[in-house]
């Protein structure tokens, strides 16, 4: 088996004939059929039944032709990565990061970072906590930006943002006029509950506990970004990551102070087995400067 008898396979199965492949080959039919032949004999089963002059895939041969299919595209992922390394010669940063800041803290960082490195590719995914640490874990991205309560085995972690969490309440809702909401304001209140594994959640039903308070929970979603839009769809009110509510604060969203305080926290993960490049270490400072900023102007405390 050669990779040219491969190619006239592959060009058989994609055409629909071997007179076809034979076009798209620039070869002769009888080259086509030849080479089909020598694949046959060389592998050990038929992959074609000739009826009347056709070439009709065998079961045998449409399961192969599901290999082959992933072994092209394991060469056209190559390519790519090839182009890549050309067009970006210096470098790829790979970052997942968590819905909450994706849309924030991690595009300012961003634009910063290209500003000082121009022809770096970067890729940016969101991802729930867990899955970002599996994809740090497994040395498949470089960098991530998770919750508190992931489980940092197998990865390298460290504290990278602490916010403090407000009220998010929906214009005309009882509690907007309130000037600072404690426990006993949520008594029996419609409430969007962050999802019971955040840190979060169980800091604030632990408040809520202590204070012999219990809200309606009308909706669970691990989504900061969730709570505000189902708050401006006015479901109810909920703890929210300001950070997040941003973009939402000009459209129907109104943030209340909450005592005692509830905060938000972030770990920064890394591969266990590599120390960061200088490109790499480039981008975790320009995300500690982002965040260092933000927490400042929020008045929040920083965690690095």
């Amino acid at each position: 088996m050669n990779q040219r008898q491969i190619d006239v396979f592959h060009a058989v199965m994609t055409a629909g004939t071997a007179s076809r492949a034979a076009e798209v080959l620039r070869i002769s039919q009888p080259a086509v059929s030849k080479a089909i032949q020598e694949l046959e004999r060389s592998i050990g089963f038929p992959l074609f039944e000739r009826t009347k002059g056709r070439m009709v895939p065998t079961p045998e041969g449409k399961l192969f032709q599901r290999e082959v299919e992933a072994s092209f595209l394991g060469m056209a992922r190559l390519r790519t990565a090839a182009a890549r390394i050309r067009d970006f010669g210096s470098g790829e940063i790979r970052l997942a990061s968590l819905s909450a800041l994706s849309t924030n803290i991690v595009p300012r960082a961003l634009r910063q970072f290209r500003n000082r490195h121009p022809q770096v590719a970067i890729t940016l995914q969101a991802h729930l906590s867990s899955t970002i640490r599996d994809l740090i874990a497994s040395g498949q991205f470089d960098l991530g930006i998770a919750a508190d309560e992931v489980d940092v085995t197998g990865v390298i972690a460290r504290p990278f943002m602490t916010c403090r969490a407000c009220l998010a309440v929906y214009p005309g809702h009882r509690l907007e006029d309130i000037d600072v909401v404690t426990p006993a304001h949520l008594q029996g209140e419609e409430f969007i509950a962050l999802a019971p594994e955040d840190t979060t959640r169980r800091e604030a039903d632990s408040i809520l506990a202590a204070a012999n308070v219990q809200p309606r929970v009308v909706l669970e979603t691990p989504f900061s970004s969730t709570v505000c839009s189902m708050v401006q769809a006015k479901l109810g009110c909920g703890l929210v990551n300001p950070l997040t509510a941003e973009v939402y604060m000009n459209n129907g969203l109104i943030l209340k102070p909450f005592a005692p305080a509830v905060h938000f926290r972030t770990l920064l993960l890394f591969p266990l087995a590599s120390r960061p490049s200088q490109i790499l270490q480039d981008c975790i400072d320009e995300l500690d400067k982002i965040a260092l900023d933000v927490s400042r102007r929020l008045g929040m405390p920083s965690a690095m």
